[in-house]
């Protein structure tokens, strides 16, 4: 019994469950705002709904790496920087669009949706919270969760300032930020990816 895996079977086993109710929040929410987003014609919305199907995605590959060398779960985190950047740079193009093309933002219906996110997101962060300083592909799924619970606070700021100024402008700035904030922690995933797959090199 001296020598068997027993704790790091435990701790996988408390990982895997962990990214499976991510999983399952962050793949319902997308539904419920990415048909809210366009039901309510919120660039924010749909940004919001985008970054949660990255989430899920995130959560799918890092549900792979459980189990695996660190070289493979450096791989895994890297793939989600990765998730993370295309899906931010087609966030950008989503709210250039509505830009251009324009948008009548309902301003009650983004508030109530972008509340329930958030209160799905803090959920999410509270489960992950005990794992923010563990391996690489958990310490991408908290710098998700972090950035969400704060593009959430936006979205509903965003809906309140639509209602205020009768302006669709900070709906559209608030689906920018998302945007950034999702291609800046896309950067820092692979950033650390490359420092872990550096350091299975060098040992």
């Amino acid at each position: 019994m001296a020598n068997c895996d027993c704790s790091i079977e435990i701790k996988d086993q408390g990982q895997r469950k962990t990214l499976i109710t991510l999983l399952l929040i962050n793949a319902t929410m997308f539904v419920v705002e990415i048909s809210a987003g366009f039901w309510a014609d919120s660039a924010g919305l749909i940004a919001d709904s985008l970054d949660m199907l990255a989430d899920a995605m995130v959560y799918g590959v890092s549900l792979y790496a459980i189990g695996h060398s660190l070289a493979a779960k450096a791989r895994a985190a890297a793939l989600s920087g990765i998730f993370q950047l295309v899906l931010g740079i087609g966030v950008i193009f989503e709210v250039l669009h509505r830009f251009i093309s324009g948008s009548e933002p309902q301003s009650l219906l983004i508030m109530a949706v972008g509340t329930v996110a958030l209160v799905a997101n803090t959920v999410c962060l509270m489960l992950i919270s005990k794992h923010r300083h563990g391996e690489v592909h958990m310490r991408a799924s908290w710098i998700f969760s972090k950035n969400d619970v704060i593009a959430n606070l936006g979205v509903i700021i965003s809906g309140g300032l639509v209602m205020l100024f009768s302006s669709r402008l900070p709906d559209l700035i608030i689906g920018a930020v998302i945007a950034v904030l999702v291609i800046r922690g896309g950067i820092a995933i692979i950033k650390d990816a490359r420092k872990e797959q550096q350091k299975t090199i060098c040992d």
